[in-house]
């Protein structure tokens, strides 16, 4: 599971086995995991972050789109 980018208490990352997926990034964190569609932004799933966590990692990947969209497409046309 390639880490694609830190910011404070998150890891973005992808899974490798999930190509049959529209575009997405997982964020862990202490207290679970999320997972986010970037096409467009919204969440996919939930598990166990607090709504108010939810809100700031959202925040994050609208601000660092282009990013995870690029490493995304890099890292699925292998």
């Amino acid at each position: 599971m390639p880490t694609v980018l830190r910011i404070g208490p998150y890891r973005f990352h992808f899974y490798s086995d999930e190509r049959n997926e529209p575009p997405h990034i997982h964020i862990a964190t202490a207290n679970g995991e999320c997972k986010f569609w970037l096409n467009p932004v919204s969440l996919a799933k939930n598990r166990g972050i607090p709504p108010v966590q939810i809100r700031e990692i959202e925040k994050l990947v609208f601000k660092n789109l282009s990013l995870l969209k690029e490493e995304y497409n890099a890292f699925h046309k292998k």
